[in-house]
């Protein structure tokens, strides 16, 4: 038996979407800037794409710009503000210590640059503070970037209230939904927000295609150049059957996301209260309360996480250390440590990510693996400890 609990950093692509995009790859070749009847059928399809993805945001068809993904996403939205902002003397950028890679890489790249740039902390729920927000605000504040949950914890910020703040003092705001379309409803309008980037790989779509949502009169710097494509805003022939696989997997997770939204939190909490009473000297990192309801992180005592995940592995089930982009790393996660959690604590943690194929047989089966796995890694570092002492 293999068990996936790892869908934070990717999904196994559904089916139907699966047949979709063959469908695409097979009949529907055309370019869609093509003015002939092959690149018109790839362009309808294309609009439809944005449609389904809008109507998952509750927004406009026409403020969706397709990208290949997170990460591109999160750039385009950052990078291309940053661009025009400048010419408005607007060279403050505020984000926080538990941004996915792609906005802290990308905002400490601007501030080598020459851009100013502020990175709020987080209390030990990794919860932003919007007191802290406001004092951090200045009148060259030009992009404030507050991701909507967390990868690592599930913990998710408030945003409306956050865009409030930075819109008050006439910046921007962006924030990284990655790991919550699809998860939890996610309203454009209610959210405030003037950019938010979405990701297929996440939410049982293909890899190489994702989003970002620019509010109507919000104006970026394109970062691939080129053609028209994308009203100007990404050039490049657009990834017609990645397309297809995202609006459909946008349409899927909106006729399914308060049953599955449910299902998932029920499994999710039958695993962490099973972790909790059977394995000793654990406890859980982040808000246990306002989170994506398939996430909990969880932290073990006298184990070091890489060891438990190997273990779990040759036992059959995949979990994660924490992002997958940190994969390879040796260092603590920079969530935790933003959090405020010692170094062990830290390094101890493994994030169980749930997703549409896991099932309560599942869950208790690993619930059933864990108590021997964690007593034979603890007696190990034990005896590696007196053996070194």
């Amino acid at each position: 038996m293999r068990i996936y609990l790892d869908h934070n950093a990717t999904t196994p692509v559904d089916p139907a979407v699966a047949d979709a995009v063959c469908r695409v790859v097979t009949h529907a070749f055309g370019n869609p800037s093509s003015a002939h009847a092959f690149g018109q059928q790839a362009k309808s399809i294309v609009d439809t794409a944005r449609s389904q993805v809008a109507a998952l945001l509750g927004g406009r068809p026409t403020d969706v710009v397709f990208t290949s993904g997170g990460t591109e996403s999160d750039n385009l939205a950052i990078r291309g503000a940053a661009e025009l902002l400048a010419a408005r003397d607007r060279r403050h950028l505020i984000t926080t210590g538990i941004e996915h890679e792609a906005v802290l890489h990308t905002v400490r790249s601007l501030e080598r640059l020459g851009w100013r740039t502020t990175i709020l902390g987080v209390d030990e729920r990794g919860i932003v503070d919007p007191e802290a927000l406001r004092e951090a605000l200045a009148d060259d504040t030009g992009l404030v970037s507050v991701m909507h949950a967390n990868n690592e914890i599930g913990t998710i910020q408030p945003i409306a209230e956050l865009a409030a703040l930075a819109h008050q003092r006439g910046a921007l705001f962006h924030t990284d939904a990655v790991q919550t379309v699809g998860k939890i409803p996610v309203d454009v309008a209610s959210l405030e927000t003037d950019l938010l980037s979405l990701s297929g790989h996440k939410l049982n779509a293909p890899k190489g295609i994702g989003a970002l949502w620019i509010k109507r009169g919000v104006r970026l710097g394109p970062q691939l150049t080129g053609g028209r494509h994308e009203r100007g805003r990404r050039a490049g022939t657009e990834n017609v059957p990645g397309c297809v696989g995202l609006g459909l997997a946008c349409e899927r997770a909106a006729a399914k996301l308060a049953t599955e939204a449910t299902r998932l939190a029920d499994l999710r909490d039958r695993l962490e209260g099973g972790i909790l009473a059977r394995v000793s000297r654990t406890a859980v990192n982040g808000e246990p309360t306002t989170r994506v309801p398939n996430t909990t992180n969880i932290s073990f005592d006298g184990v070091e996480a890489e060891s438990l995940l190997i273990a779990l592995d040759l036992d059959g089930v995949a979990v994660s250390t924490g992002s997958a982009c940190s994969s390879g790393t040796l260092e603590p996660s920079h969530v935790l440590r933003a959090m405020g959690l010692s170094p062990h604590r830290a390094q101890n943690a493994i994030r169980f990510s749930l997703g549409a194929g896991n099932t309560a047989e599942e869950i208790d089966h690993v619930v059933g693996l864990l108590p021997a796995i964690v007593e034979k890694l603890r007696a190990l570092t034990h005896a590696g400890t007196r053996t070194s002492a």
